[in-house]
């Protein structure tokens, strides 16, 4: 039995043997068990959060969606205009339940087979979450069944595939807490306190994406959540995927000084972080030469321009041949390892349950948590090796965040207003991460912040007046 599932697992890499190489190799099974599911857990890790195609040509498209940068093209690039080069949904990750159930399978009596019962489960979870976002009803209580005759599962309605995430997350949390550590683990070094933590944060987004129909009783289950307490403490619990020196592990921006000079930061971004004061702004953007032409120094917010989004791709490109625009900082063509690529953070659970207690769903001083998740965005900058250098003489160090909010960022008085910086607050974590419609879902949510839509621009097929609710089924999906 050892020997059919090794051999099931490591044709799940692309590696394909027979029984006799054991003993040809003087392999164990019994020895590999640990090591085949390390092996499968990394290379699913790999699959689901490293950039779908590393080079700075495809990074910067995708940081377009959410409105965080803009290319200034003459050939107007459709995720800038609310239409993509490939306009629909997929369910390729669910190709995956297979390497996970393998992956389950073989670490069996091991002390690590909780463990990774809980990442299969989270998995499967975090792959539903999205699609259900980008297509709303999906197939997922069936998903991963062929081996069981189910070579075509039923779709559930999105109300029930938000339940089935909910439920799966909830037991993954349990077995990570009943777990031992585990090796392959890419994203939280192996840890499984960090790994029940994050399934306890990433039920409360669940939770709150679905806010409009959500139940009395899974607002409840929000407020049990937060008051048990087991959540992110700190940015060391961040789910990020962090990049290396090798060169098959590069930042997908590394190198690409070419793209760079028509890619700028938004207006929208732009005039947020100086209305804020916000020293962010020196992190992620140049100050526009232009700007600097008129005798602006590069540590003066008033040197920064971003490109509004909304503006037809030829005005874009001449406007960004005069120097109008502040292009994306030189800093994320220099490291070939780069920012990490932030996929859900303390902050955001933060800025969650700020939400959370301003709408009644559970107690607690909502101020003290919006204040730190900006403090800790603000220290993940001051503190990446990454972000040490390029910011244009103006760091974010201790004294500066302990005086943030001082001015516009100070906490408001009126209900709406304080939803508005939470809501901000949120959106900046996602700046240049390439994360495609990342967290697009929350955009449309709260309509805020509020998208520029021009439909003399737009490229929505449906309508021009409106924004994109979902992707499109792919044909051979229905």
């Amino acid at each position: 039995m050892k020997k059919t599932l090794l051999i099931s697992a490591l044709f799940a890499l692309g590696i394909t043997t027979s029984c006799t190489d054991f003993d040809e190799l003087n392999i164990n099974p019994d020895s590999t068990s640990k090591v085949t599911s390390e092996m499968i857990a990394t290379q699913i890790m790999k699959d689901t959060y490293r950039f779908w195609n590393p080079n700075p040509t495809d990074y910067a498209t995708a940081n377009l969606w959410c409105k965080h940068t803009v290319l200034c093209e003459t050939n107007p690039n459709p995720y800038q205009y609310y239409y993509s080069y490939w306009p629909y949904g997929g369910f390729d990750n669910f190709k995956k339940l297979t390497d996970v159930k393998r992956m389950v399978e073989y670490a069996e009596g091991t002390p690590q087979a909780a463990s990774y019962k809980g990442l299969s489960l989270f998995m499967k979870a975090w792959w539903g979450f999205d699609m259900t976002l980008d297509m709303g009803d999906i197939p997922y209580s069936e998903a991963g069944k062929a081996e069981e005759g189910i070579f075509q599962p039923k779709y559930n309605k999105q109300a029930d595939v938000f339940a089935y995430i909910l439920q799966d997350l909830k037991d993954a949390a349990q077995y990570f807490s009943e777990g031992a550590d585990f090796t392959g683990d890419i994203m939280l070094g192996e840890s499984v306190d960090k790994w029940e933590r994050l399934c306890n944060a990433m039920q409360l987004k669940v939770l709150q994406t679905m806010s409009r129909k959500v139940t009395p009783e899974q607002k409840q289950r929000f407020a049990e959540i937060v008051s048990q307490g087991k959540l992110m403490e700190n940015n060391d619990n961040n789910f990020q995927l962090t990049y290396e020196d090798n060169p098959n592990a590069s930042h997908p921006y590394y190198n690409g000084e070419s793209k760079r000079r028509y890619h700028a930061i938004s207006k929208l971004a732009a005039d947020e972080l100086k209305r804020l004061q916000d020293r962010r702004l020196f992190y992620f953007a140049e100050p526009a030469e232009a700007l600097i032409n008129t005798g602006l120094s590069e540590n003066d917010f008033n040197a920064y321009e971003g490109a509004p989004s909304e503006i037809t791709a030829e005005q874009l490109a001449i406007n960004n041949n005069e120097g109008k625009y502040s292009l994306i900082n030189k800093r994320y063509t220099l490291l070939r390892a780069g920012d990490p690529k932030l996929y859900f953070s303390y902050a955001e659970q933060c800025f969650i349950i700020a939400e959370g207690i301003e709408e009644g769903w559970v107690s607690g001083n909502s101020q003290d948590y919006y204040e730190n998740g900006v403090k800790a965005m603000l220290e993940y900058y001051m503190n990446l090796s990454s972000a040490s250098s390029g910011y244009h003489g103006m760091p974010i160090t201790k004294d500066y965040i302990d005086h943030y909010f001082e001015g516009a960022a100070a906490y408001a008085t009126d209900k709406t207003e304080r939803l508005h910086q939470i809501w901000m607050q949120r959106w900046l974590i996602d700046f240049f991460q390439g994360r495609e419609d990342g967290n697009y879902a929350q955009f449309l949510r709260t309509g805020y912040p509020e998208f520029p839509l021009n439909p003399s621009t737009s490229m929505n097929p449906d309508d021009v007046n409106v924004y994109p609710k979902r992707w499109k089924y792919h044909g051979s999906f229905i």
